[in-house]
């Protein structure tokens, strides 16, 4: 196939999946990083009951998230083209907005905090079962595997090498402007339990922009899936064609 990396990158879905992924793997990173030591600091649990918490909202959570989400995903897909795109996006609406209400209360009781976080990771499990599938639609077989390798290097390469450098930079540079607030000379667990909590509002900013490039995906899903199918019928005569000797 001729120039293969140009021709995924020229389908408009993949792209706006890609910009997806770059935003989901930044917010996944950065709160798989920093989850454990911000309850630590800023709920001031003991190592052991963070984990415990942790494992609670970013893995007991997907069990259901991936296997629920993903049947509804497929029910959707049967009845709406562009379903399962759509049903990501609303999914990281209701994701957005529970993980940016469990920071924005503060310091409030330690199991309501993970019940609300939970439930905004419970419903960003979508977003696996969704997009992956909507690769393969616009993608035609024979370049499903270079659309692959683009998607994880954006996802990974950019998503997640730099959500915990960003957070993680920014956790310091609130940490001290904290201190300077109050006048204090002397950097404490105090100050950088609210840099801390404080840098974490970028994983709902991210997810939030999850939604958006999920949402116009949607919009150019159904164009660009007809075109590869259209793709594949004028190929196929072709493929058995044999030249003659």
């Amino acid at each position: 196939i001729d120039k293969p990396i140009r021709r995924v990158l020229a389908i408009p879905t993949f792209l706006w999946l890609v910009l997806a992924g770059l935003c989901f793997n930044f917010a996944t990173y950065a709160c798989n990083s920093f989850l454990v030591p911000m309850l630590q600091r800023y709920f001031l649990m003991p190592l052991h009951d963070a984990a415990v918490a942790t494992g609670i909202m970013v893995g007991v959570t997907g069990l259901f998230g991936l296997t629920l989400g993903g049947w509804i995903a497929d029910k959707i897909h049967q009845r709406v083209p562009n379903g399962r795109l759509l049903f990501a996006a609303f999914s990281l609406v209701i994701s957005t907005a529970t993980t940016a209400w469990a920071l924005y209360a503060g310091r409030i009781e330690i199991g309501v905090f993970v019940a609300v976080f939970s439930v905004g990771w419970l419903f960003a499990y979508t977003f696996y079962t969704c997009v992956y599938t909507a690769i393969q639609d616009v993608v035609e077989p024979r370049l499903r595997a270079t659309a692959m390798a683009l998607f994880f290097a954006g996802l990974y390469l950019l998503g997640g090498g730099m959500g915990p450098v960003v957070v993680g930079g920014l956790s310091d540079y609130f940490a001290h402007a904290a201190m300077a607030a109050t006048g204090a000379s002397q950097m404490t667990e105090a100050f950088k339990a609210i840099g801390l909590h404080d840098a974490m509002f970028l994983i709902p900013v991210a997810l939030f922009l999850t939604m958006v490039f999920l949402f116009l995906a949607s919009r150019c899903f159904v164009r660009d899936a007809k075109r590869m199918k259209d793709g594949m019928s004028a190929v196929a005569p072709l493929e058995g064609v044999v030249a003659p000797a």
